[in-house]
This record gives structure tokens, C-alpha cells and sequence, in this order.
């Protein structure tokens, strides 16, 4: 069993925390703390941190919080506390702008039907905020798909520390490429290099088809995968490099 290493113990320690203390206090951070869209009234440019220590049950609390210490610690072993926790926001930022940019693509393009209907936008956010209307102008051009998605891009804000999750779960593999792993429901020992791969390709294609179940940030996945395959890539390729 690893050591439980220092950056690792705090981040674990504060993410416990912002999820049991607003439930003993009986508060609700997700307004303020949880990631909403940019149009979105509650949203604020430091959600790219804060939702990173919101989790939105205990079960996918405790699942981000082993991964983070199975994964994450032979990579705090090798790097060091401050290296592995810039790497660390770094994946999850990075997640959070590109969860962000495919969302804000997917909203504006069915805000643009509200627009091309005559709404302004100050009638567009009331209808969004009401998550309901009966504007004559929207009969035949916005069908009650796009509606339920625009609706729920807006008002659905994202938690979680798993796009900080997979960035280190893509370094562990280019760093421990022949490392043996194995899921409960498929018990055959992977190498990493093959293992995490499909883990990422499978969140690319429920992101971009309907199979996906629950309410899960695939997109989110895939940022934080991106941000932490060029950055472990670029410090394996230059570790031995003199400056």
C-alpha cells in the first residue's frame, strides 16, 4: 500500500471537508462553489478551482479521492509536492475551460434559434431561468430536445475533481506505461498504456452520442486528459535537459 504523500493527504483532507461541512452546517455551496455555464447568473471565474473540491455524492467523492491516492502518489513521489500540485490544477483548470468551450458551442448553437426568432436576450435568459415557455415565436423552429438541452446546459453546473482525476491518470500511464491494472467488473491485469487509453475513448464516445447514463462531465474527462497528456509528455521529453 502507498504512502499517502503530502500534497495528496491535503487535497484529500480539503475535499473531504467541502463535502461534509456544508452538510452538518445544512448549506448549500453550489451556487457559488460548483462550475455553471458563463451566462449563467451564479457563475464566477473562480468556479474553475472551487468546483474542483465539489463532489456531488459520497460514492463519487470516495471513487475521485482513491484515484487520487492510487495514481497520483507514485507521481508526487516522482516529481515532487509543488510540481505534482501545479500539474495537478493545472489538469483541472484545463478541464473546467474545455468542458466550458463545448458546452458554450452546444448552447449557442440553439441560442442563435431564440435569436433568429425575434427574442432579445434579456427574453431568452427569463426563459431559460423559468426553464418553461409559451412564445408563439418558437412554435415550429425549436423542438423540445433542443429546449430540454439549452435548459439544462444552463442551469446544470458541473462538480467534481475528475477532470484533475484523469490528468493524473494519463501521466501515470506515460510514466508507468507497463504497470499492471485492473477494473471490479473486468478483472484481467492491463498494462496502463492500453488501459487508461480506453478509459479516455470511452468517455469521447459517450460524450458525443446519447448512451451516456447519468449526469456525468465527459467532456470535463477528456480536458482534463488533454491538459495532462501535454504537460507529463513535454517534462518525460525534457526531464534530463540542462537549462
Amino acid at each position: 500500500m502507498p504512502k499517502l504523500t503530502d500534497a495528496i493527504k491535503h487535497l484529500i483532507i480539503i475535499n473531504v471537508i467541502m463535502f461534509v461541512a456544508p452538510l452538518l452546517l445544512k448549506m448549500d455551496l453550489t451556487n457559488l462553489f460548483a462550475l455553471h455555464l458563463p451566462e449563467n447568473e451564479h457563475f464566477g471565474v473562480w468556479q474553475y478551482i472551487t468546483s474542483m473540491f465539489m463532489h456531488g455524492g459520497s460514492m463519487h467523492l470516495i471513487f475521485n479521492m482513491y484515484a487520487l491516492w492510487a495514481f497520483g502518489t507514485p507521481l508526487e513521489q516522482m516529481w515532487g509536492k509543488n510540481k505534482f500540485l501545479f500539474f495537478y490544477f493545472s489538469a483541472g483548470i484545463g478541464a473546467g475551460l474545455i468542458y466550458t468551450f463545448v458546452n458554450y458551442y452546444q448552447f449557442n448553437g440553439i441560442y442563435e434559434i431564440f435569436s433568429n426568432a425575434g427574442l432579445n436576450s434579456s427574453e431568452i435568459l427569463s426563459i431559460l431561468d423559468a426553464g418553461k415557455t409559451s412564445d408563439l415565436r418558437l412554435n415550429g423552429v425549436l423542438t423540445q430536445e433542443q429546449f430540454s438541452k439549452i435548459v439544462n446546459l444552463y442551469h446544470t453546473p458541473a462538480v467534481g475533481a475528475s477532470g484533475a482525476i484523469y490528468g493524473v491518470l494519463v501521466a501515470f500511464a506515460i510514466s508507468f506505461p507497463d504497470a499492471k491494472l485492473a477494473m471490479i467488473f473486468f478483472p484481467v491485469p492491463i498494462a496502463s498504456k492500453y488501459f487508461i487509453p480506453l478509459i479516455i475513448l470511452s468517455d469521447l464516445f459517450f460524450g458525443l452520442t446519447k448512451y451516456s447514463v447519468g449526469n456525468i462531465a465527459h467532456f470535463a474527462h477528456i480536458g482534463g486528459a488533454i491538459i495532462g497528456f501535454i504537460i507529463a509528455w513535454y517534462w518525460k521529453k525534457n526531464q534530463f535537459k540542462v537549462f
